[in-house]
């Protein structure tokens, strides 16, 4: 474990650097349960994880809508886990659309801006769900792919993802994939496989703010 003096001392990117080196020192290759929103976000973060877990892709965004886009977004990220050359297991698990639990977790909320209290309360539903699924099955580790986008707040998503390894007692990896250039490299992968890139978060009210 890293000691909590030297925890302060790092940034969640260094976290995370911190947690592979640990990781790599095992006689083992543990398994990851990693939340994505979408294939592109999912490409770089696999590339970065792959040599060192076994991953396994939770595609539960009860956020997205209408139910066609959820669709396309989820067939995208089946089709790239398939194509691309995983250093180590690549697999998925498909949850059912739980769009009904979307609206009655932001009920009250529909009209906060992008980026806020709404956002929060929906990365909080879709990491429960993971720690859930990772606790469940078994899993060494569970993350997310959603701090790969410079409009998500890295800083919240760790927050609770630490509070609910705790909850769960179930390895929460730390990142903040945006660093380094991994949204750019996200749009280079996404170019090389052609993946379809969203112009909107996923839910309505992110639809209505693009519009």
């Amino acid at each position: 474990m890293i000691p909590e003096y030297r925890l302060k001392q790092l940034n969640d990117y260094q976290k995370m650097e911190e947690q592979l080196r640990e990781v790599d020192n095992l006689d083992y290759t543990p398994s990851i349960l990693l939340h994505s929103c979408c294939a592109p976000c999912s490409s770089h973060v696999i590339s970065v994880l792959s040599p060192h877990f076994d991953i396994t892709i939770l595609y539960y965004n009860p956020n997205i809508e209408p139910y066609e886009e959820y669709l396309k977004r989820k067939e995208e990220e089946i089709r790239f886990i398939g194509e691309y050359p995983a250093s180590n297991k690549l697999d998925i698990i498909d949850c059912d659309y739980d769009n009904d639990k979307f609206h009655e977790v932001v009920k009250g909320l529909e009209d906060l801006r992008e980026g806020g209290n709404r956002c929060f309360i929906c990365y909080e539903l879709r990491l429960l769900k993971t720690a859930e699924m990772a606790k469940e099955l078994g899993y060494d580790y569970f993350a997310t792919t959603l701090s790969v986008s410079p409009y998500k707040n890295s800083k919240k998503l760790n927050e609770i993802g630490l509070k609910l390894s705790g909850e769960y007692d179930v390895k929460y990896l730390i990142s903040d994939f945006k660093k380094k250039n991994g949204y750019k490299h996200s749009i280079e992968l996404s170019k090389e496989y052609n993946l379809y890139r969203q112009d909107y978060c996923g839910c309505i009210y992110s639809r209505k703010d693009r519009d």
